[in-house]
């Protein structure tokens, strides 16, 4: 199977370049349009699995390529790029199969990640993050590092939580990409709710003027082509979870209509007078500083304590050292089962390569790094240059003596042996204390432990 193909129709011929440069640098193959009728002869030629299209274009609207496209070719995701913000444009996209919104002028790192997320948002590992299935296909988190075992032990607690007519409502923090919409999706698979309807709300995804339509649903007539009544998807979880997705990005002014729906556990659809009882179980998710928010102003104190009934705070990948090899393997199969090619080989130095790097970005980062490479280089084996990872830091005193021509004391002489030597020495200082022992080389705990099992220290 090729690399995944990617529909561009872009007018602006300098954006449209510079789109098509980062996505082809990914590994994608590109079908770049400018106008309707070149996209539509592109999509024929070669059926895109994702769009990525302005709405705003010379010979039409965007909106009437995603609709031939649906009727002509099938549903193909797509990500739609626009400098207007109209609600009806917004709500027309998503119902022809737009999954986000790319707001100009664009931000490429932000596509980039975007991308990536709609093209495998129906995998495994996908819109969980680093999520597996058990026996039952039930979403599960990869790992077995102190952190994560504590992690599990935490939402098995709140999952048993859920039940009944009002359940607690639950804060899931953390930094971005470290998996929120998974833990949230685990919560409910172990709740006694696991059977109805997990709902998930995209907050920074959906147009400002759009989240409430989306959250509450309207009437017919409720405003500019309202043309029938439709479901919000507060009802639509009905006995389920609706999970509200960064949460800190709603406006302070639909802010106070969700905490009067928390409070009452009703609901009013735009446009009616009639209440609508809320069954379902709250869970949100966030990556802001919440508590600087407040001070600002940017968000309500009151809704913030009505939704932090409980918080599940998710661990930074930097502080899993021992499951980012386990989650990279699991990254490499299954982009290789994806693209039907054989699974290479993590490399030794590629190995050390991921167990250094920091991981601003997460389990999403090292997921995308690990798709990457496994798209861009067609090897059996994975190398680290393969993954373009700068390391986190050195072992200071082991470069320093390398350079130097110097050797470690009890070391033989070679980079390992230094490395090794200064190791044990370090351990030695601090009674084999493993935290100090990183904190003074300068690793994680986890880069610490690969090394103690490559030396079989």
């Amino acid at each position: 199977m090729n690399a995944p193909h990617i529909l561009l129709l872009e007018d602006e011929r300098a954006l449209a370049r510079a789109i098509d440069r980062r996505l082809r640098r990914d590994g994608y193959t590109v079908a770049a349009c400018e106008n309707l009728a070149n996209a539509r002869l592109a999509a024929q030629r070669r059926p895109p699995e994702l769009a990525v299209l302005d709405l705003r274009l010379p010979d039409g609207h965007g909106l009437e390529f995603l609709e031939w496209l649906r009727a002509e070719i099938g549903p193909v995701p797509a990500l739609v790029m626009t400098a207007f913000g109209e609600l009806d444009d917004a709500i027309g996209a998503m119902r022809l199969g737009a999954v986000d919104f790319l707001k100009k002028p664009l931000d490429l790192d932000a596509l980039e990640r975007i991308v990536s997320d709609a093209l495998h948002r129906d995998s495994p590992a996908t819109r969980t993050e680093a999520a597996a299935g058990d026996a039952t296909g039930a979403p599960v988190i990869i790992g077995d590092s102190p952190a994560v075992r504590t992690l599990r032990r935490e939402i098995e607690r709140i999952a048993a939580l859920g039940r009944g007519s009002a359940p607690p409502n639950v804060l899931v923090t953390g930094e971005t990409g470290t998996g929120k919409d998974l833990a949230a999706r685990v919560l409910h698979a172990g709740s006694p709710r696991a059977e109805a309807p997990f709902v998930q709300v995209d907050c920074a995804a959906l147009p400002r003027d759009l989240i409430e339509a989306e959250l509450f649903g309207h009437e017919k007539g409720a405003f500019t082509n309202a043309h029938r009544a439709r479901r919000g998807l507060l009802a639509a979880a009905g006995a389920g979870s609706a999970f509200l997705n960064e949460i800190g990005e709603l406006p302070l002014g639909l802010q106070a209509k969700l905490l009067t729906a928390l409070e009452s556990r009703t609901m009013r659809e735009i446009g009616s007078d009639t209440e609508r009882a809320i069954e379902a179980w709250f869970i949100a998710a966030t990556n802001r500083d919440i508590e600087q928010m407040m001070a600002a102003g940017d968000f309500r104190q009151d809704l913030y304590y009505r939704l932090n009934v409980l918080t599940l705070a998710l661990p930074p990948l930097r502080e899993r050292g021992e499951d980012v090899l386990e989650l990279a393997r699991y990254f490499v199969d299954e982009t290789a089962a994806r693209y039907e090619r054989d699974p290479p080989r993590l490399t030794e130095a590629a190995c050390v390569a991921l167990i250094d790097h920091d991981w601003p970005g997460n389990v999403r980062e090292l997921r995308h790094v690990i798709e990457r490479a496994v798209l861009v280089h067609a090897d059996t084996r994975l190398e680290a240059g393969h993954l373009r990872l700068r390391p986190r830091r050195a072992t200071t005193e082991t470069v320093s003596a390398e350079a130097a021509g110097e050797r470690a004391p009890g070391s033989d002489g070679t980079l390992a042996g230094n490395e090794q030597a200064l190791i044990e020495r370090t351990l030695a200082e601090t009674g084999d204390n493993i935290s100090e022992a990183a904190r003074r080389l300068g690793l994680s705990r986890g880069a610490l432990r690969y090394r103690l099992d490559k030396y079989g220290l």
